[in-house]
């Protein structure tokens, strides 16, 4: 049963972290031989298309030195984030962000190509530290997302001096009424879009020096089953009050509706970077489908097929359409002995922060999910996605939701690390829904012939470079 049938008592790292407090930026230098973060290069040729506006000529960045930034930024990409040199759409879109008139920014690329980094080193590099006043706002669809926001632009920050704030619900034990609260001075917001709104509109968050806002998951805070409205609201009422506010909407998809929508809210002249809808799916993640013939059979491929080889997988999560399967799914798998954990969105808050953290930090190896967690959730060590259930959307049953599919995916084979997901399908709607996914991504996916034989899943993990 290997690491998933207990709790690990260790937290896994990465990286050994040197303390470096005499290192001075001026000394900093990259040694080819030397690399440390090597998945973080990408292919050359990744094809992303880049449409500018206006007079302002753009250069893509081939050092971070080459976008003018502070010593003190410097100090936090290359000591703490152990960056080396700016990922493609890095290179490409933080001239877009960074050099005046300060265009607002488009931007679409696939999940783990650095685009945290692209608007996180943009707030910081826009914030005055001598400012005590918020100067830069981001929204993000989820508070796990938020906070993990936040704990990049810290850790990024680190050297700079600026302080953040994160604006998401509280817990009824922490809840501090919102006319006791004191007004907002840190110059980094992070949030969620409620919670962003209730502030502004209480008159506790200004917004009269706001010059970045940013909205991460963009494609999910303007959809119409999204935070469309809170998010219209929030960018017309910092519009309103500071003019030169400077808009950057990131997400890894944004389907055609979005587009034309964006494109008619953002009127002034601004930058777009789209990567095509067929190279969105992830080259480095190997994607399967299993054909079984009921649900049991679903438990028993998770247990005897996938977990058999756990203790070389690293972290799994497992991603379920609703509630109760992701309650039922858990007791299944409790009931055979494994220690899994699982978010969703009924949990009270502090739980669900625990749980992330837990699986952050290695403490457990197998998470089962909703959609909560598919976007932006960012943890290097998962290697494997398990879809029990295929994304649909929530009005039409039988239409996949392809966005929420390349979300899912993405959480496996971060930064081009190696990955495999499995699709389970049970029963003709199930592969109608894939047949659908495979024809708007334009790709076949392969099957795991016989999902009752082992040496089938060893071939397509030893294929996903997993074995």
């Amino acid at each position: 049963m290997g690491r998933f049938g207990r709790r690990c008592s260790r937290r896994t790292s990465l990286l050994e972290e040197k303390s470096a407090p005499e290192l001075g930026v001026e000394n900093l230098t990259i040694d080819e031989n030397k690399k440390i973060n090597k998945f973080l290069d990408e292919p050359e040729d990744s094809n992303i298309k880049a449409v500018t506006s206006g007079d302002t000529p753009y250069t893509s960045a081939l050092t971070f030195e080459e976008l003018n930034l502070s010593p003190e930024l410097l100090k936090g990409l290359y000591v703490e984030m152990k960056f080396e040199k700016p990922s493609k759409i890095q290179a490409i879109s933080l001239p877009m962000i960074l050099t005046p008139p300060y265009l607002d920014l488009i931007a679409q690329a696939h999940n783990g190509s650095g685009k945290t980094t692209c608007f996180t080193l943009g707030m910081l590099s826009r914030v005055d530290p001598n400012l005590k006043a918020p100067q830069a706002i981001c929204i993000c669809p989820t508070r796990e997302l938020a906070i993990q926001n936040l704990e990049v632009l810290r850790k990024m920050g680190k050297h700079t001096g600026i302080t953040s704030e994160c604006a998401i619900p509280m817990d009824s034990s922490n809840y501090i009424p919102i006319n006791k609260r004191p007004p907002v001075t840190a110059q980094v917001v992070i949030g969620t879009p409620g919670t962003i709104k209730k502030w502004m509109s209480a008159k506790k968050l200004g917004v009269n020096n706001v010059k970045i806002l940013v909205f991460d998951e963009a494609d999910h805070m303007l959809a119409e089953d999204g935070f469309k409205d809170d998010s219209l609201r929030i960018m017309k009422d910092i519009q309103r009050m500071s003019s030169y506010c400077q808009v950057l909407l990131f997400s890894a998809t944004f389907s055609e509706t979005v587009k034309n929508f964006v494109s008619k809210i953002v009127k002034r002249d601004h930058n777009q970077l789209f990567v095509k809808k067929e190279e969105l799916s992830l080259e480095s993640v190997k994607q399967y489908k299993v054909n079984v013939p009921d649900e049991l059979s679903k438990v028993m491929v998770i247990k005897e097929r996938i977990f058999e080889f756990g203790e070389r997988l690293g972290q799994t999560i497992i991603f379920v359409r609703t509630r109760n399967s992701a309650s039922t799914l858990h007791r299944s798998l409790v009931d055979l002995g494994y220690d899994v954990t699982t978010i969703q969105g009924a949990l009270n808050q502090a739980d669900r922060d625990k749980i992330v953290k837990e699986f952050k930090d290695g403490l457990t190896q197998v998470l089962i999910s909703t959609d909560l967690l598919a976007r932006g959730f960012d943890q290097q060590q998962v290697n494997l996605v398990i879809n029990y259930d295929l994304p649909v959307k929530h009005d039409k049953l039988m239409e996949p939701d392809c966005e929420v599919y390349l979300h899912r995916i993405g959480r496996a084979g971060r930064f081009g690390r190696k990955g495999a997901v499995f699709n389970l399908l049970c029963g003709d709607a199930d592969q109608m829904i894939m047949s659908k996914i495979e024809n708007h991504f334009g790709t076949q996916i392969a099957e795991v012939p016989d999902w009752r034989n082992e040496e089938d899943f060893k071939a397509a993990l030893r294929s996903a470079g997993l074995l």
